[in-house]
């Protein structure tokens, strides 16, 4: 049978990618929608969001950790089947459990998909100029289909109604299925040491009870004896985490990570950086359609001008590290984004979408992508085939805990702030303060996120960056050794 180009590989990865990018957003638009037609009531419609991402986040480390045991191409499909299956339910549910459940086990799938075609990537291009190419390839289906699930949600709830912005995930999903079938070559497991069950427990149900005590905490308030509760089970169960791997003879996150600095760098910056991705793509729509008046279809079509801005930064990357370095190009792309929401943070209540939203969208979706390539690649170089499937799944949950810690806080500023401009009953001029307020934070953690940047990627008198690419070096003497994934 003759090989498939690696073009066409890496498309069908990516496209699995999209996918699972594409189900977090969709239904923002849509919520109103759903919550009527199933009977949702107003702390229930958060839970379509909050199950997705709830699941998603808590079990990456172990989605990643089975594609490096179990065979990456296995654990991708049986991802696909079964996000496919939540949601062709989700699409039918009559009921708030039923629909709920479906988008927990969204994220169950997506749990696997996400780290198992990341690794699958990575064994396709060794480190040098392919992989960073396939990395801006990631970067621009990432940001284009957090996008795109806020245009097609919009499009198809006024077209058809909410249940097709699940039927057409499910149409998706199992093409990209089918198409993996066709075109992905079967691997091998790269690692046959046990799986970390225990560990894996564990990890799940931190993440999980953080998650749900920042969400939990922009309803009902910081100090709710729920709410802190939920922290200080996070805090035990990450501490019984930590003595879990200690003892383990194949921990679910060894040692051996993070022995070169570079994943722990790119994890901690790529934290920093989600906590201001998920709240964009929260606060934006809002403003558009309490302040601004749009409509579900206008406000998923005024992301288009960003998720077109994300492509072509994705796209420039590669071009943009070769010629500047990937430290500078990382450090610039994220001031480029902390400049482009102190832009949002001028927005006024009787503005338009193109005068306070076009230009700064332009700015922060070049700098995103850019950004999140770079992050990307940092946070995986270095690491051996054997964890790379842990690797990837590491860094996509560090990007939704970063994300779901930073929209907690964020909310919570922008609420804050509306409130005490126009009490109980907010009109648009007390609502766009607030999200003023939160775009102006976002810019100030993206600034912070760059200086720490610069700082971890910095070069020493005796070695290159802790952030290094083949394509860096001068010449090929001087490049360095990188073991990747393979």
């Amino acid at each position: 049978m003759r090989k498939p180009p690696p073009g066409a590989v890496l498309a069908v990865l990516a496209a699995g990618q999209f996918t699972v990018m594409l189900a977090t957003s969709i239904v923002n638009v849509a919520l109103p929608q759903i919550r009527d037609g199933v009977g949702l009531s107003d702390a229930a419609t958060t839970w379509v969001v909050n199950a997705y991402g709830l699941a998603f986040g808590a079990l990456l480390p172990a989605g990643g950790r089975a594609a490096d045991l179990l065979g990456r191409r296995r654990v991708l499909l049986v991802g696909l089947g079964a996000f496919g299956a939540a949601s062709a339910t989700a699409a039918l549910a009559a009921s708030p459990g039923v629909l709920i459940a479906a988008r927990a086990a969204q994220g169950v799938g997506a749990a696997a998909i996400a780290p198992a075609a990341l690794a699958l990537a990575m064994d396709l291009h060794p480190p040098g100029p392919g992989r960073t190419r396939a990395l801006a390839v990631w970067g621009a289906v990432s940001g284009a289909g957090g996008a795109a699930g806020v245009v097609l949600g919009g499009v198809l709830t006024r077209a058809w109604g909410w249940p097709w912005i699940f039927h057409a995930v499910t149409i998706g999903t199992f093409a990209v299925l089918v198409a993996t079938l066709t075109f992905v070559p079967s691997t091998p497991p790269a690692d046959r040491a046990g799986f970390d069950l225990a560990g894996t427990a564990a990890s799940a149900m931190s993440v999980t009870a953080l998650v749900w005590g920042l969400t939990t905490a922009r309803r009902d308030g910081w100090t709710d004896i729920r709410v802190l509760a939920a922290f200080g089970a996070a805090t035990a169960l990450a501490l019984v985490f930590l003595r879990i791997e200690r003892r383990a003879a194949a921990p679910l996150v060894p040692p051996r990570l993070f022995a070169g600095g570079r994943v722990a760098a790119g994890n901690l910056l790529m934290g920093l950086f989600g906590s201001t991705w998920i709240a964009l793509f929260y606060f934006l729509p809002l403003y558009q359609q309490q302040v601004l008046g749009e409509d579900p279809l206008t406000t998923g079509l005024g992301q288009l001008p960003l998720a077109g801005a994300n492509m072509a930064g994705a796209a420039l990357a590669p071009a943009l590290a070769r010629r500047v370095g990937t430290r500078a190009a990382l450090v610039g792309a994220l001031l480029a984004e902390a400049a482009g929401m102190l832009w949002l943070s001028r927005i006024s209540a009787d503005g338009g979408f193109p005068t306070d939203v076009l230009g700064p969208s332009l700015l922060v979706g070049v700098g995103l992508s850019i950004a999140f390539v770079q992050l990307t690649a940092l946070s995986v170089e270095g690491v051996t085939g054997a964890d790379a499937g842990l690797a990837g799944g590491l860094v996509n949950t560090t990007r939704q805990v970063g994300g779901a810690v930073g929209l907690a806080v964020l909310a919570t500023v922008a609420g804050t702030v509306t409130a005490h401009a126009g009490g109980h009953r907010p009109d648009p001029e007390a609502l766009t303060s607030g999200y003023r307020s939160a775009f102006a934070a976002s810019a100030a953690v993206l600034a912070a996120t760059a200086l720490l940047a610069a700082r971890l990627t910095r070069r020493t008198p005796t070695g290159p960056t802790d952030f290094t690419d083949p394509t860096d070096a001068p010449n090929p003497a001087a490049r360095p050794t990188v073991h990747g994934p393979h």
